[in-house]
């Protein structure tokens, strides 16, 4: 199903939009005698570094900082063939990926954020209320009505169309879908077992309509009655998609937003490993939102180039401290104290 004109609209200006900071990045560049930074990765965390960017550059006129919002797995590419100076992912680097840096890996979570499972149901009177099991059960493809019994069973009190539910999802290797199939993964043994299991990129097999990026699942979404769809929060707030309460690990039902987002991170930031690769899908604490996921930035651990390595270590260190004031207006998770301090370490330990 083709978005409406003014779907496609909204779409086209949100890209636009990102071209256009990317280009005038790169064309400032060209003039400048300072350094100039090169990233590429996750579209998840985009508006952020888009606004830490900006915010940065007029402090620092002299260095450059261009970031291309391609998806994780192209972020991930990228920064394994060196062809940036650092990359950005929703899923991290597997132990295999770090092994081939040449350069060193290191990890390092900058922000975070929680999925959202939106979705496009006209005349229901509430936010719908989504179990676990119901979540993996619509996204493989065993419930697919809205009025299954299933779905009811949260929802007495709605009004439910026995209409299909469109599912919608990601077409490009994404962070985003690594966070989603990571829950399904710990809440569902089939989907676990017998599904797709945990990927950044999923073969959907003709069961879902297909989107590129967080913005295109935002305006598919909103284009598409009956559909269903996940995303990051900032892009469904950004078009006013009604977004689902998820069941948590506690058994509550919780809003999706700040306060369940940073829940879910200060409950379990204990766990944090030495390589700063932590997954939580499926997090402990009453109150925690189900689906949060750490946004890491992929740098090397040693850079030939002295002079950009200290520029990029500046950057890096200004958005783990005065750039986690941003998160909330852009609807992100400033990183819990804890975290942001072993950032920082091993921000300390690239040369």
């Amino acid at each position: 199903m083709r978005p409406p004109a003014s779907a496609r609209l909204v779409l086209t200006a949100l890209v636009v939009a990102g071209l256009a900071t990317a280009s005038l990045a790169v064309a400032s560049g060209a003039a400048a005698k300072g350094v100039t930074l090169r990233g590429a990765g996750a579209t998840f965390p985009a508006p952020l570094y888009e606004k830490w960017i900006q915010a940065y550059r007029r402090e620092n006129p002299d260095v450059v900082i261009a970031y291309e919002a391609v998806g994780s797995s192209e972020g991930q590419r990228r920064y394994l063939a060196d062809a940036v100076d650092f990359g950005a992912s929703d899923a991290a680097l597997s132990d295999e990926q770090m092994a081939r840096t040449q350069s060193g890996a290191r990890l390092v979570p900058v922000t975070a954020g929680i999925v959202v499972l939106a979705y496009n149901v006209p005349g229901l009177t509430r936010p719908l209320r989504l179990s676990r099991e119901v979540c993996a059960e619509i996204f493989a493809g065993r419930i697919r009505t809205w009025a299954d019994p299933r779905i009811r069973a949260a929802n007495p009190d709605l009004d439910l169309p026995n209409r299909s539910i469109a599912v919608i999802a990601r077409q490009d290797g994404s962070g985003t879908t690594f966070a989603l199939t990571n829950h399904l993964s710990a809440v569902s043994a089939a989907w676990r077992d017998r599904g797709p299991g945990i990927a950044s990129l999923v073969d959907w097999r003709g069961m879902a309509m297909l989107a590129r990026g967080n913005e295109g699942m935002a305006a598919r979404i909103k284009g598409s009655e009956y559909s269903i769809g996940y995303l990051e929060y900032y892009f469904a707030r950004r078009l006013g998609l009604a977004v689902a309460h998820l069941q948590n690990r506690a058994g509550r039902y919780v809003e999706p937003g700040e306060r369940g987002g940073q829940m879910a991170l200060t409950s379990n930031a204990g766990q944090m490993p030495d390589n700063l690769r932590l997954f939580l899908p499926d997090p402990d604490g009453a109150e925690s939102y189900p689906i949060v996921t750490f946004s890491w930035l992929l740098l090397y651990a040693h850079y030939p180039d002295a002079g950009k390595a200290a520029e990029l270590k500046k950057f890096v260190r200004w958005s783990l401290t005065t750039g986690q004031t941003f998160s909330r207006d852009l609807g992100y998770i400033a990183l819990p104290p804890e975290i942001a301090s072993l950032s920082l370490a091993a921000l300390d330990r690239i040369n």
